[in-house]
């Protein structure tokens, strides 16, 4: 079973954001949070997060990549409860046992996003809003082997 794990590349997530997400913690995309979003919603850091943030599972901060990776089932679980938890204190939903059902969801679309990649693919997501809602797309970066060249140094250590 996959799933993806928040990667920074560099400091620029802290600065864009305004709760980034931490490095390695699980992430599905979190777009829930916009549902109720307009236009007017969309300025500064909050249109940022809107545009191409991951949300961070830990933190609940967001990250503009991900890096598909194996899950043990006892940690999607976990994941699963706390984001089940995250919708009662933050969204309304009226108990635990009730959001499970959508956190669940939330988990199973992340991993079927994932599933098919091969372990290091990084993903991006873009989010537009349009009359109709929330609309997400998935861009996919494979990992590439580096080239026996890049590496290997050439000469003679009789020189």
């Amino acid at each position: 079973m996959k799933l993806a794990r928040a990667i920074h590349f560099d400091e620029s997530d802290m600065n864009v954001f305004h709760s980034p997400a931490r490095t390695g913690e699980w992430c599905v995309s979190g777009g829930f949070e916009f549902s109720n979003w307009s236009g007017a919603d969309l300025e500064g850091k909050a249109r940022q997060a809107f545009a191409n943030g991951w949300l961070g599972l830990e933190t609940f901060g967001r990250v503009t990549f991900v890096a598909v990776t194996q899950i043990e089932v006892a940690e999607r679980d976990q994941i699963i409860r706390n984001l089940a938890d995250h919708f009662v204190q933050y969204y309304g939903a009226p108990s635990i046992e009730a959001a499970l059902g959508v956190a669940q969801n939330e988990i199973d679309h992340m991993s079927e996003l994932c599933e098919d990649h091969a372990a290091n693919t990084l993903l991006t997501v873009a989010r537009e809003l349009s009359e109709t809602g929330v609309h997400e797309a998935f861009r996919l970066i494979t990992p590439q082997d580096a080239q026996l060249e890049v590496l290997a140094v050439h000469g003679s250590l009789d020189d």
